[in-house]
Parts: C-alpha cells; structure tokens; sequence
C-alpha cells in the first residue's frame, strides 16, 4: 500500500513539473492553441480561430456578438522574431473602421511557455484540455484599474 501511494505522489508530482517545464519560444510549442473556438464573454457570444504556425507566424480572428450583433472584431498574430515570440492585435468596430491607427498594434511580448500556458505580458492562454483552452487577458476598465477577464473556450 505503502508503494502504492509513493508511485501515486510522483506520478502526480512528475505530471506537474512536466506542465511547468519552460520551454523555448517557438511556434511549435505553441501550437496547440490552434483551431477555432467559441465561448461567452462581455455578454455575447466570442469567436476565435487561430491557424497552424506558417511562415514564421500564427494569426487569428476574434469577433465578439452581442444581442445578434457584431460588437467588434480583432485581427492577432503570434510572430516569431529575434529568438521570442510576441503577440500582436488590432481592434475593428462592427463596420471594419479600425480603433487604432494605421500603424499602431497592441503588443504583448512573451514572458513564458510551458506545456500547457503560453504567457504574454497581458494575455495568457492556458491549455485544459484538446477540446478546451482559458484566455485571461488584462483589461483596463474606466477607472484605469487592471481587470482580468477569462475568456472559456472550446472547439
């Protein structure tokens, strides 16, 4: 009984230094986040599908519908660049009409990547399972508090 347990406990305990274990900033390690996922946030509906690394990149749209509507979109790639790995957006209103300006991205450099997290500096997504990811992003609300906003997907 008392083996029994020992294997349970290093079982447990190699799975989750296995899912700590940094890994380097490669698109590969990354590519699980690809597919297309839906889930509920900011009182609608949410719509993400990320592609396949290619060309150095991973890229994205995001819409959210709010009441059958259009709230917005976001253009997003993962790029590759300089042995790192930055995420970059931009944002469009219903009707394409860009909120930042024409050369202008929200960047969030990459801190770290394990086997199941890939964190940004503002954005982290977090593998549960095949089917099933969490995206917690930063956002800044009226006050120009910090709140973090969970974003539950699945394919």
């Amino acid at each position: 009984m008392k083996s029994v347990v020992l294997i349970i406990v290093w079982s447990l305990t190699f799975s989750f230094s296995q899912s700590q274990t940094v890994l380097e900033p490669k698109l590969e390690n990354c590519a699980w986040i690809a597919g297309n996922w839906k889930g509920e946030a900011f009182g609608g509906q949410v719509e993400e599908n990320w592609s396949a690394p290619l060309g150095d990149s991973m890229m994205a749209t995001f819409k959210l519908v709010v009441d059958e509507k259009v709230s917005f979109y976001e253009i997003e790639v993962i790029r590759e660049i300089n042995n790192t790995l930055i995420l970059q957006l931009k944002h469009f209103d219903n009707d394409l009409k860009g909120w930042e300006t024409k050369n202008e991205t929200v960047d969030f450099p990459l801190k770290k990547i394990t086997a199941t997290q890939v964190i940004f500096e503002g954005m982290t997504f977090e593998k549960v399972s095949d089917n099933q990811m969490n995206v917690f992003v930063d956002i800044e609300n009226d006050n120009g508090d910090i709140e973090i906003v969970k974003f539950s997907y699945k394919k």
